[in-house]
């Protein structure tokens, strides 16, 4: 089913001219086509194609009459829209014919504007005359009204007076303003003349208002309407600078007055200049103390008549309960600083201190039950910040520091002096020497550690540090006083008298001392004395026992002279007068507690022994034969026998004694072959590793019977046993100095003996 091709040429204009239906057409054909093979697809079924013939027929002619029906209601809308176009040019015309009509009219009328602009111009003129007439009363009566409230300030009829004030001021503010609207700003300075009189009603009202404020403390007891009307004239004030800012067209001369931050200004200054502007006060001890409580007492006293009788006649967004707290609050800060800049003693600092970390928060002042819950604690800042605390704290450790020096000097030289004295030093109960020298000391330094707990624990632990830094000088310079007095005692030695027993009774003191250090300590659980001053305890005891031992020695020397000697060697009484005085020493030295006693014995028993071998090898007998040698070692053997049971009698252990080295030496000496030296002397380097070849020659040498070959091999045997002093060896020989013996030469690869 194809076009022909007059059909195609027909068709092509229309195609042209809408090419929407070309596609519509093809469009069709095509569904029509894929229709008409679904339905023909069999024989058979060409026998229906009449009825689907007509059908179809009948269809199209359906459709085609509703379009024409369609195009037919659309083609009478648009005849009636052009005809109502057609209504509307015309009136549209008819319009702008009117309208030019009214043109030329009121260009015609346009020279009779002119006369009723003047007639606006008076009318103006007019109105503006009206005004002036009903103002002038009040304009020639102002200098009368001034009189008027002149007199209502004197009488102090404050409210009536600030009403007319008022009156006046609004009066000239109008006029004011009305010739600013007009630009006749040189007509103001005549109406600010004519009404002068306003700066100075202005000022007297504002001085008694201040006047007032500034006794406000006082009226709200005595007279609180008087306080109540500056309030309400203030607050009157107030609210016209708020409408006058607000409105912002015209600001009349003194506005805006500012009168409630005048109010609060007075009421600080007031303050301020009543309780801490007052003359120089004395500012140490009673006179500062007096001063802190006054101002304790007066502004806990004025808080509570903020607080129950100023608050009742304020407005309550005065919040004058915490401005007056404020000020209170920064003003005391200010005077405390003023205070601190003085030259405060210990006791004026420690109060300040006191006062401002405790007494200020405390139920006693600012804590007050009258002034809770309105003064809120928490809110309150503290008085001194964190770093005038801390320079404040050093400033008293300083001044305690100076203090303490001072009584410690003075103790030192009242110890001094009864070192002198010609009696024996006091004894405790249990007959110990002893001074009140650790006493004084240590409650001193408690005492200022204890006060200074009751601040801060900084301060505290401040005092704590400068008592053990004090201690330790104060150690020093007893020790000190000590030599000095060993000096004058080593010139005459019945000075002082009692030398001996001072010296134990420095001992005892110094043990005092050490076992009370630990209970400085703030804390409790560190009980810990620092190495410093453990040290300066240690060296303080050491020169007291070394004072000790050189009395000792003094006694002990001229018969340690006597050693060893033929009359020695033949049995004299030598070494049982030496117990004598060993004795009588050890009597004295009962008289210290017992660590001290055994440290003596020790000492002594080690200064004994020294000096016993000291002498043995330093002036060497020789023995001359067997029996002499054999004489030599019973001498030793009594005499060290004699020394050792004296010292274990006083309660020193054999295993504490030194005297064993001369137990250990006879044996060298009592060896019956010489030949087996070499081994002995092993075992006794061993023991004592201090001894040097020097005295193992001369043992060599008392013997009287080693020769060179077997001196030899013992001096060569002690160079393949070198040896290394341990940590806890108390040294013997090491002390001792014997002469060199004069070898004219030396087969030894070591040293010379």
């Amino acid at each position: 089913m194809g076009m022909s091709a007059e059909d195609e040429r027909a068709a092509s204009p229309r195609d042209e001219e809408w090419p929407e239906a070309e596609k519509a057409e093809k469009l069709a054909r095509g569904a029509a086509l894929k229709w008409a093979s679904g339905v023909f697809y069999r024989p058979e079924k060409l026998e229906g194609l009449g009825h689907y013939r007509r059908r179809e027929t009948q269809r199209n002619s359906s459709i085609q009459s509703r379009l024409k029906s369609t195009v037919q209601s659309y083609l009478e809308g648009v005849s009636a829209g052009l005809e109502q176009l057609r209504s509307a040019a015309q009136e549209v015309q008819s319009v702008c014919q009117d309208l030019g009509a009214a043109r030329w009219a009121l260009l015609d009328s346009a020279d009779h504007f002119q006369g009723l602009q003047q007639m606006r111009e008076l009318m103006e003129e007019h109105v503006q005359l009206a005004s002036v007439v009903q103002v002038l009363p009040q304009i020639f009566s102002v200098h009368e009204v001034f009189s008027h409230i002149l007199q209502l300030l004197h009488g102090q009829h404050l409210l009536e007076a600030h009403v007319e004030l008022m009156m006046v001021e609004q009066l000239r503010d109008d006029i004011l303003a009305q010739l600013h609207l007009r630009g006749l700003s040189s007509a103001q300075a005549t109406v600010l003349s004519y009404f002068s009189g306003l700066q100075d009603l202005n000022e007297s009202l504002a001085k008694q208002l201040w006047d007032i404020v500034g006794s406000s403390l006082r009226l709200v007891r005595e007279d609180p309407v008087l306080f109540v009307t500056a309030v309400r004239i203030i607050e009157r004030e107030e609210k016209i600078d708020d409408t006058l800012l607000l409105e912002a067209t015209f600001l009349p001369p003194g506005r805006p007055k500012g009168w409630r931050q005048k109010f609060y200004q007075v009421l600080q200054d007031t303050i301020t200049g009543a309780r801490f502007h007052a003359p120089r006060m004395d500012a140490e001890g009673p006179g500062l103390a007096k001063h802190l409580a006054a101002l304790q007492k007066d502004i806990v006293s004025e808080l509570c008549v903020v607080k129950d009788l100023m608050v009742q006649c304020v407005p309550a967004h005065y919040n004058i309960l915490s401005v007056c707290t404020a000020t209170y609050h920064q003003a005391l800060t200010s005077h405390l600083q003023e205070i601190l800049r003085e030259d405060l003693d210990k006791q004026g600092l420690f109060l300040l201190l006191e006062w401002a970390l405790h007494v200020y928060h405390s139920p006693e002042m600012m804590g007050h039950p009258d002034l809770l819950p309105e003064v809120d604690i928490s809110a309150l800042d503290p008085l001194m910040s964190s770093e005038l605390v801390d320079q404040t704290e050093r400033r008293y450790v300083m001044k305690v520091k100076a203090s303490v020096f001072e009584w410690m000097q003075r103790t030192l030289e009242v110890e001094f002096k009864e070192w002198f004295r010609e009696e024996e030093p006091e004894t405790d109960h249990q007959g110990f020497f002893q001074s009140a020298l650790p006493a004084i000391v240590m409650q001193m330094l408690n005492e200022n550690i204890q006060v200074a707990s009751l601040i801060t624990d900084s301060l505290q632990q401040k005092i704590y540090n400068m008592a053990l830094e004090e201690l330790e000088a104060f150690l020093g310079r007893l020790r000190e006083a000590l030599v000095q007095c060993g000096k004058e005692h080593q010139q005459d030695r019945a000075v002082p008298k009692y030398y001996i027993s001072h010296l134990l009774a420095v001992l005892n003191n110094n043990l005092a001392l050490s076992n009370s250090v630990s209970s400085l300590h703030p804390d409790t659980a560190c009980r810990e004395v620092p190495a410093s001053l453990q040290a300066a305890l240690d060296r303080m005891q050491k020169k007291a026992t070394q004072l000790l031992l050189e009395e000792l020695l003094l006694d002990l020397q001229p018969l340690c002279l006597q050693l060893p000697s033929r009359k020695w060697l033949s049995g004299s009484q030598l070494v049982g007068s030496m117990c004598e005085v060993i004795d009588k020493y050890a009597k004295d030295f009962s008289r210290v507690r017992k660590p001290l006693f055994t440290l003596l014995l020790a000492e002594s028993e080690l200064l004994v022994a020294n000096q016993y071998l000291r002498a043995l090898l330093q002036r060497k007998m020789v023995c001359r034969s067997r029996e002499e040698r054999g004489q030599l070692c019973h001498r030793l053997l009594q005499d060290a026998t004699q020394l050792r049971e004296l010292f274990c009698g006083l309660g020193l252990e054999r295993s504490q004694q030194s005297l064993e080295a001369v137990f250990a030496l006879r044996e060298l000496i009592c060896l019956k072959d010489p030949a087996l030296l070499s081994l002995e002397v092993v075992g006794f380097i061993t023991k004592y590793p201090d001894v040097s070849d020097e005295h193992i020659s001369t043992l060599l040498d008392i013997r009287g019977d080693v020769s060179k070959e077997v001196r030899h091999v013992v001096l060569e045997m002690m160079a393949q046993h070198p040896q290394v002093l341990p940590e806890s060896y108390r040294p013997i020989f090491s002390t001792i100095l014997v002469p060199v013996p004069e070898l004219p030469f030396c087969l030894r690869k070591g040293k010379c003996a």
